[in-house]
């Protein structure tokens, strides 16, 4: 343990001296209140430290003591349902002992040390285990069935194994090492965030991260496993995309970070979620929900730290073999925390003031992302899906942040705010948006969905370029100069827009659809675009192929529900044909 003085307080930072023993990234308690802060620069004796509080009061003389560990979460029992603040510090709790209003050097555990939770033996004396396996579990919640697994650098045979209530901190197991060592194993690990978790293997992405939002999955689908990027302007709906992901993506687990965003945002999560029917379960939606709340009125410093508490969480639940997602709400103000703290440190600035490590402190971010083969004997498989919200001020995505996070994701989102103000929901541009999961992911999407599933993509995403190219036409001659082949793109193309990719979060049928449902909307309206052209060729008249009441019916299609969408489909395609050959045969 290393004690020192302060001799600067600069904000968030402090510069203490006699530090000689402290390491980079221990933490350590500062002043009388014993806030807790993190070294972050060693010169000489001199040791930078990021607290995590507000600093008002702290003067030179005043005493820092190392904790001689670096900065740390507990995991176990208790994580789900859990608000915790960017240190996992458990919000809840904190209320209910001193207010609304965090209280400067409180300490309280992250998890429950006094709460008992049943504990189901999965292992038996004799068995041999290794780090990861699996020695028991405990029903969490309805949903999450909680795995207690082997800590890493403890391997060896099991020489008693409890069965019954314990407290996280109790000794479940115990497991004799070769050496002769006994290890006792309770249900709580310690972990330091700032270290990926160790994985046996990563392993190449093999199935898609199903969202039921429409643009998502058919034209910018992301995998299990991968990374995504949500870069747009104030008002386009960054955190509402990730408000839908985090309710309807097929994950078991979500980690939502609300990363120094307003205080009003993280309020509707926190009042939304409970209430909200996990669309798998039916249970709520915080029945599978860990929350971390850094929002901006909270301390920069600890926004800092809020993205590797909040990715190590994640990683947890990876290791237990589950799919989980992390939302990272936003990552711009996140790296505005960094760039106080470089400021502060009087580093040689990069652009625009971000230091310029900026990049590659991202990467580190991102990479912990992905589908692994975990530690233990039974070779579990789990993944991690990192999707991050970008907030460049005025939506000029060339800043910094958006330009080093679009280097490293697979896949953007790019939110446009003149759809945003026309009520276009999910508010994604489908000319500038990009995956590079895409070809991967349509070969399984042709084998688990639907033959046609990569034609029918690339069929409506022709149609929407064509008609952004009509549009420059219109723009100067007027749509009536156009042929009729030509009219025919511009209104299917406002139906893929309107008819398929436009959602409505409040409609039951339309918040949420599944691939099956997806891909009959889309030959609906593919289906009328080819009718159409041979109805044309036919010589029928171009303003009542407009008018037929099938339109109507293609349109309503989306809010039909899941179970009546194979009738209503046939339905659909049998007075298409109907339609259109009468009309033929009127015109023709």
């Amino acid at each position: 343990m290393s004690e020192g003085k302060i001799v600067k307080v600069s904000g968030p930072l402090v510069v203490a001296e006699g530090m000689r023993d402290a390491n980079m990234f221990d933490v350590v308690r500062v002043g009388r209140q014993k806030l807790i802060g993190e070294v972050i620069e060693m010169r000489g004796d001199r040791a930078s430290v990021q607290v995590y509080e507000e600093t008002a009061g702290l003067g030179p003389g005043d005493e820092v003591v190392s904790t001689g560990a670096p900065l740390s979460v507990e995991l176990g029992p208790g994580l789900i349902e859990g608000i915790f603040d960017g240190i996992e510090r458990p919000l809840e709790v904190i209320r209910s002992m001193v207010g609304s209003n965090i209280t400067r050097g409180i300490d309280v555990t992250a998890l429950d040390h006094e709460k008992k939770w049943d504990f189901t033996p999965t292992v038996k004396v004799g068995d041999r285990v290794v780090p990861g396996d699996v020695i028991g579990t405990v029903q969490e919640t309805i949903v999450i069935l909680h795995k207690i697994m082997v800590p890493v650098g403890i391997e060896g045979e099991i020489t008693e194994i409890k069965s019954g209530s314990f407290t996280i901190v109790d000794t479940v197991a115990v497991v004799r090492d070769a050496a002769g060592e006994q290890h006792e194993v309770c249900m709580m690990q310690r972990c330091p965030v700032r270290r990926a978790r160790p994985i046996k293997q990563k392993l190449s992405v093999a199935a898609p991260m199903i969202t039921g939002q429409r643009i998502i999955d058919t034209f910018f689908p992301v995998a299990k496993g991968g990374t995504a990027a949500i870069p747009g302007p104030f008002g386009s709906g960054k955190t509402v995309v990730q408000h839908q992901l985090a309710k309807w993506s097929d994950v078991d687990v979500v980690v939502y970070i609300g990363c120094g965003e307003r205080g009003n945002e993280m309020t509707d999560v926190l009042r939304e979620f409970p209430e909200l029917k996990d669309p798998k379960t039916g249970e709520s939606l915080m029945k599978r929900t860990v929350l971390i709340a850094n929002t901006s009125d909270m301390p920069v410093a600890a926004r800092e730290a809020s993205i590797y508490t909040g990715i190590t969480i994640a990683e947890y639940f990876r290791d237990m073999g589950y799919s989980v997602a992390i939302m990272a709400d936003s990552t711009s103000r996140w790296a505005e925390a960094l760039r106080e703290m470089s400021g502060r440190l009087e580093e040689m600035p990069g652009e625009e003031g971000y230091p310029a490590y900026l990049t590659s402190r991202l990467a580190q971010f991102y990479e912990r992302a992905g589908r692994v083969q975990c530690l233990g004997s039974d070779e579990r498989i789990g993944s991690l899906t990192a999707i991050g919200a970008v907030s460049p001020p005025g939506g000029d995505i060339s800043e910094p942040v958006s330009q080093a996070t679009l280097r490293i994701v697979k896949v953007y989102w790019g939110l446009d705010s003149s759809l945003a103000y026309r009520r276009h929901f999910p508010a994604i541009n489908w000319l500038t948006s990009y995956s590079l999961y895409a070809d991967t992911l349509g070969w399984w999407m042709n084998k688990h969905v639907d033959e046609d599933w990569m034609k029918l993509r690339a069929e409506a995403m022709a149609l929407l370029q064509q008609e952004s190219e009509l549009d420059e036409i219109v723009r100067l001659v007027g749509v009536d100069a156009l042929s009729p082949s030509d009219r025919l793109v511009l209104e299917v193309a406002r139906s893929i827009r309107e008819d398929y990719l436009q959602q409505n979060a409040f409609d039951d049928n339309d918040a949420h659809a599944s691939h099956q449902k997806q891909v009959k909307l889309l030959k609906m309206v593919l289906s009328y675009y080819a009718e159409g052209k041979r109805a044309l060729a036919a010589g029928a008249d171009m303003g009542k192929l407009f008018e037929l009441p099938v339109r109507e019916m293609i349109s309503r299609a989306k809010s039909v529900t899941e179970a009546d969408m194979d009738d209503y489909y046939n339905k659909v395609q049998q007075e298409l044909e109907q339609s259109v050959a009468d009309l033929v045969a009127k015109e023709g």
